[in-house]
């Protein structure tokens, strides 16, 4: 599964609704809702403690993101991150400073 789909299939890949010349706001919609539910609070605690998340939250609200923008922008990115170790068969392993 790419990592497009598995974004897809959790709703948290932003979505067009444009049409013509209208261009509105891209909107996360559809997907699992109770997978969507509990990766949101998985992701508020892993703001506070994980360096990875920490820093991507602040870099996007710093960046003047709503804080809830960047808290599925950063849900997204775990996603990436989980298919990519569940691709490759390796652990977690936090970044070394």
């Amino acid at each position: 599964m790419t990592n497009k789909q598995a974004s897809a299939l959790v709703g948290v890949a932003p979505i067009n609704r444009e049409s013509g010349r209208f261009k509105g706001l891209r909107k996360i919609q559809d997907g699992r809702h109770q997978v969507r539910t509990v990766l949101y609070m998985a992701m508020m605690s892993a703001i506070q403690s994980n360096p990875v998340f920490k820093s991507q939250y602040q870099k996007l609200v710093a960046a003047g993101k709503p804080k809830k923008v960047a808290i599925i922008a950063c849900v997204r990115k775990m996603i990436v991150i989980l298919n990519s170790m569940l691709r490759d068969g390796v652990m977690w392993e936090a970044p070394k400073v």
